[in-house]
């Protein structure tokens, strides 16, 4: 027995509808109906909706280059501060040399929309010659914007220094049309050191090593391991013994450059080369262009008929 009797609130044979969704809304899409402002009885879209959305692309065209702005100056902010700017755009020099093409994405990381800046600290009393030479083999193969400034370590740089990199640019704003930056910074700085990512990386040091970087991204680095070996051999040897060593070390590399050249119009044979650039700049700046072996001096007259020495015979006059 129950110990109490509760009547039912309801009959049991009483069916109840349970709904199949949340709400229900009218088809907007149905022919002939009128519920929905925008929509067209024929299909298309309606013109203010057209306007709306053409004004939204140019919004948002506006903001990506205000960003891709934004970020190039904060990368310029995040380097050593520059108290002087001086920006250039290098000169075009005709007859290229070099053919290849190097993948940026792979070299620098993949660009996001902030210009892709190399920044280099160089010593004004220690011009890179060899750098110069590369920065105008960029600007034959990439939209290069230059930039120079002047560190407040350094009391003064020579007006030629201060337009090394070419002629002024005139519209240094955009710096979303250029496919690379090229930031040279005069600055009180023992070895030369150069960053493409100011945030996230180590300084390249040396010039030899910033050399050997910036000719990877002309893509003509040599295939043949023995043809790559011997050329940083060169590299090495013109920046340890004849930039660096004493006449007697310099008297042997111009020895041996005298013979590889008697063998060979260039140093790895029939084509120009990184070797090439540094080696003639290396002789150059120990100003023995004129005392050089008759070889070495027509090797060096070939080199400054490429065009590509111009921005260095320059700053030895």
């Amino acid at each position: 027995m129950p110990m109490y009797q509760v009547k039912p609130v309801s009959t049991g044979d009483k069916k109840i509808d349970l709904p199949t969704c949340m709400y229900k809304l009218p088809n907007i899409h149905a022919q002939g109906t009128s519920s929905c402002e925008h929509a067209l009885q024929n299909g298309e879209v309606d013109p203010a909706i057209k306007a709306l959305e053409a004004r939204q692309d140019d919004i948002l065209k506006r903001l990506y280059e205000l960003k891709a702005t934004v970020d190039g100056l904060a990368k310029t902010v995040t380097t050593p501060d520059a108290d002087l700017d001086v920006t250039t755009l290098s000169r075009e020099v005709s007859a290229p040399v070099f053919k290849g093409t190097a993948d940026l994405d792979s070299l620098l990381g993949k660009d996001l929309g902030a210009l892709r800046d190399i920044v280099i600290n160089a010593n004004p009393a220690n011009p890179p010659l060899s750098l110069l030479v590369l920065h105008g083999l960029l600007c034959q193969r990439y939209r290069v914007l230059s930039n120079v400034h002047v560190h407040s370590s350094v009391n003064s740089v020579p007006p030629l220094l201060l337009s090394c990199l070419g002629p002024r640019h005139i519209d240094t704003s955009a710096r979303q049309r250029f496919q690379l930056g090229f930031t040279l910074i005069w600055k009180d700085v023992s070895k030369l050191q150069m960053k493409f990512n100011t945030q996230n990386m180590c300084p390249i040091e040396g010039e030899a090593n910033v050399a050997r970087f910036l000719y990877r991204l002309l893509g003509a680095e040599p295939q043949d391991p023995i043809l790559a070996t011997q050329m940083d051999g060169w590299i090495d040897t013109a920046v340890f013994q004849l930039a660096e060593g004493g006449s007697k070390e310099r008297a042997a590399v111009l020895k041996s450059l005298n013979g590889a050249l008697s063998r060979s119009p260039w140093l790895l044979g029939q084509e120009f080369s990184l070797a090439d650039i540094v080696c003639a700049c290396c002789v150059l700046r120990a100003n023995n262009g004129t005392s050089a072996p008759a070889t070495v001096q027509g090797w060096l007259k070939s080199c400054q008929n490429l065009g590509h020495f111009d921005c260095v015979y320059a700053l030895l006059q």
